[in-house]
């Protein structure tokens, strides 16, 4: 089992778990069709999803009507095996069973290669000498009924439950081959008797064979590529770490040791093994693997620090924070992990073509026999015999099947390099559509590190007597702007007793001290309550806004006491990001619920045309759903959580990753390093993802749709061209391999 475990309800109001299992022994889209038809055939079982790309499995299941291992023998039973238990070692025993069965594959492949040789040398080029048929007969016979034997096997196992898959088309082909080859060398007077040569067709049975697993190994090596990107984030866990004992004694202990609260010494070179912070010492540490940044962040006292990111020269000491699967690292992992194993919409097409794939090819290959039967003269027996085995043999599933998972798991896991996280297939798919993006400015646009550049006093009495009331209202709300009022004051200021304290949403905070009722927001905020405002605080106000600073106002019940300019510098990378984002014919719209002014100046200095002012939450949200409404695919970005009622409104939406939980919850994609910038390159790589996929789906169809008419023999009647079944093994085993390296491309794309 990998993934963690997720508590839903359904609508029986009955509790379901969802969960990824690995699976073993698919081979292709049908296997993974069979095995989903399998597993929702089982009582309790809500929805299954099987990835033939990530070999994963999800489910969604009722717990106390069916088990996992209830599901497992059902797996099991059609041929395939599920591998239920303990999540660690699940995915231990899925990496040995596949290495497994790797090496057998590797075995099974170089010996029908070695005897495929001369078996097509005989019946090539040395047909004449004495024995030639036996001398066949005894090559081919090992790589049937051994380096073959799986397809024999599985193609059984899936009959008892009525099911085809690619297993079925290789076994019916190469053992009507094989079967028909040695009757016609134990009774060549059948055919005699009837004024025929009695044909043996060995080499067609034992070189299919040896394509057919030579381009599964191939194929095998490929598919292992395209989760590289998920290994290699794996591989940043280190398995020990050092821990600072009471007595200051250094001691190495396993990672699964740590708890929170233990203090870790990190050496020069070593990779971070948990989530904490730093107590003491100083360093730089390499973040580009968790945040796609390049350039190495300074960490000292007070600093947070990440598992699996890279200490360079210093060394320094942290209390452990978050270990285990509460890591950053571990829900990155996790995320790219459910992602991959998710399905496109695209896909859902391709898994119905599949279903009726494999009984369409056979039905086609009995047609094409028939004919040949009736039409062929002579040699209609034997035409419509190869015609039907090559039309088996042809015929790829697998490339379908593979077409849009692996260029997902690759697209998925090289977004994860980039520090850009995907929650899902469809997020990424539905990316490429965007052409209105829309941004919130704190956090977003700038830097999320607001600061009081200034504050002006109605007068030096008002300041002295009024400073702690300012203090102690903004030190109870939540807003950021407020903080950065709390952090200006509290070296000069005591915090006193506040009454009924009330935050307004999109405006500010009032409540009531030494029976004064005072406020602390927006202009809007006082302006509503009649409050008066001097004539040099309003042009102090409005010479700030234009400098695309956000002002606050500190009133009480009658006039306004100070104003606050805070200013959050717009990110270096912003204004770059916009111009990248127009480029790509991507309209670009601000909202925010600052004033008109400050907006104003930050649409100015990022080079944003469209802009919206004063917004409350339920504001975004609407004009998310005007955009739509208008025909437009919307992608939102924001990182509070007044911008979640819009997140979840939008096509497409975006959470910058150091911003409210709420907000990443509600995102299809976080952007890990919260900038700006990379939001343009998940757009370009949504964009060459969905083309992979399209080209892997073109190439699949028309291989399937040119290849399998000329292999019935639609040529012969015009050019007497019939394709030979070793061909047609080497074409059908190229396709899958040409799938998958096709979306391996998407690896080296900017």
């Amino acid at each position: 089992m990998t993934g963690e475990e997720n508590i839903s309800k359904d609508s029986a109001i009955m509790k379901t778990v969802r969960k990824q299992f690995p699976v073993a022994g698919m081979s292709c889209a049908s296997c993974a069709a069979n095995i989903e038809s399998v597993i929702k055939k089982q009582p309790g079982v809500i929805s299954a999803s099987v990835n033939l790309a990530s070999q994963i499995a999800t489910l969604e299941y009722l717990p106390s009507d069916v088990s996992p291992e209830d599901i497992r023998e059902a797996v099991v039973s059609a041929g395939y095996d599920l591998i239920t238990g303990d999540p660690a070692h699940a995915k231990e025993e899925h990496e040995n069973l596949q290495l497994k069965t790797h090496r057998m594959l590797q075995r099974k492949a170089f010996t029908a290669i070695v005897l495929a040789v001369p078996l097509l040398l005989v019946s090539m080029v040395f047909m004449e000498i004495p024995g030639a048929n036996f001398i066949m007969w005894g090559l081919a016979t090992p790589i049937v009924c051994w380096s073959g034997s799986s397809f024999f096997i599985n193609a059984w196992k899936q009959l008892k439950h009525r099911h085809a898959t690619m297993d079925t088309l290789v076994a019916l082909s190469t053992g009507i081959a094989y079967l028909f080859s040695v009757f016609n060398i134990l009774f060549p007077e059948f055919w005699h008797s009837r004024g025929l040569h009695a044909h043996v067709y060995f080499e067609a049975s034992g070189v299919v064979i040896a394509l057919v697993l030579l381009g599964r190994l191939l194929e095998d090596r490929a598919k292992a590529n395209t989760s590289s990107s998920l290994k290699k984030l794996i591989g940043l866990q280190p398995l020990t770490l050092f821990k600072v004992m009471p007595d200051g004694e250094i001691r190495e202990f396993l990672i699964s040791k740590v708890k929170p609260g233990d203090k870790i010494l990190v050496r020069p070179g070593e990779n971070i093994p948990v989530d904490g912070k730093v107590i003491s010492g100083i360093s730089y540490v390499d973040e580009s693997m968790i945040s796609g940044e390049p350039v190495a962040v300074l960490k000292e006292q007070g600093s947070e620090v990440y598992a699996g990111t890279i200490n360079q020269k210093g060394s320094f000491q942290f209390v452990a924070e978050k270990v285990g699967s509460d890591t950053l690292l571990s829900g990155i992992i996790r995320l790219v992990q459910e992602a991959q194993g998710s399905k496109a919409p695209v896909q859902k097409l391709v898994d119905r073509i599949a279903a009726i794939f494999v009984p369409s090819v056979v039905a086609i290959a009995l047609i094409s026999f028939v004919i040949w039967l009736v039409a062929g003269g002579e040699e209609g027996f034997a035409s419509g015999l190869m015609a039907m085995i090559t039309v088996l043999v042809i015929a790829c599933p697998c490339a379908l099947g593979l077409a849009t998972p692996t260029a997902l798991m690759v697209g998925i896991g090289k977004g994860a390099e980039k520090g850009i996280l995907i929650k899902d297939a469809s997020a990424l798919e539905m990316t490429h559509r965007i052409n209105s993006i829309v941004l919130d400015k704190t956090g977003t646009i700038t830097e999320g590190k607001p600061s009081v550049k200034m504050i002006r006093w109605v007068s030096e009495d008002e300041e002295k007597k009024s400073r702690d009331m300012l203090y102690s209202l903004e030190k109870i709300s939540e807003h950021p702007l407020a903080a950065a009022v709390v952090r200006f004051l509290e070296e000069s200021a005591t915090n006193i007793h506040v009454e009924k304290a009330e935050s307004i949403t999109g405006k500010g905070i009032s409540g009531i001290i030494g029976g004064e009722i005072y406020f602390a927001g927006s202009y809007d905020l006082i302006n509503s309550r009649g409050v008066v405002s001097d004539e040099s605080l309003k042009k102090f106000a409005m010479e700030e806004e234009a400098d695309a600073s956000t002002v606050i106002w500190f009133s009480d019940s009658r006039k306004v006491l100070a104003v606050l300019s805070v200013s959050d510098a717009v990110r270096a990378t912003s204004p770059e990001a916009v111009k990248k984002l127009g480029e790509m014919d991507i309209d670009v719209y601000l909202l925010t619920g600052d004033n008109k002014r400050t907006a104003e100046a930050v649409a100015e200095k990022t080079g944003i045309k469209h802009f919206r002012a004063g917004m409350l939450p339920s504001d975004k949200e609407n004009f998310v759903r005007e955009l739509q409404s208008s025909g437009r695919i919307v992608g939102m970005a924001g990182d509070g959580i007044n911008d979640s009622q819009a997140l979840a409104r939008a096509d497409v939406s975006i959470a910058m990753g150091r911003g409210s939980d709420i907000a990443i919850d509600a995102a299809g994609m976080t952007i890990i390093g919260n900038d700006l910038s990379v939001i343009p390159s998940a757009i370009r790589l949504s964009r060459n993802t969905v083309r992979t996929i399209r080209q892997n789906l073109f190439w699949a169809f028309i291989y399937n749709v040119i290849g399998i008419p000329i292999a019935a023999g639609s040529l012969y009647p015009f050019t007497g061209f019939l394709l030979n079944p070793m061909i047609a093994g080497a074409a059908m085993a190229l396709s899958s391999v040409s799938v998958v390296s096709n979306s391996l491309r998407l690896k080296y794309m900017k």
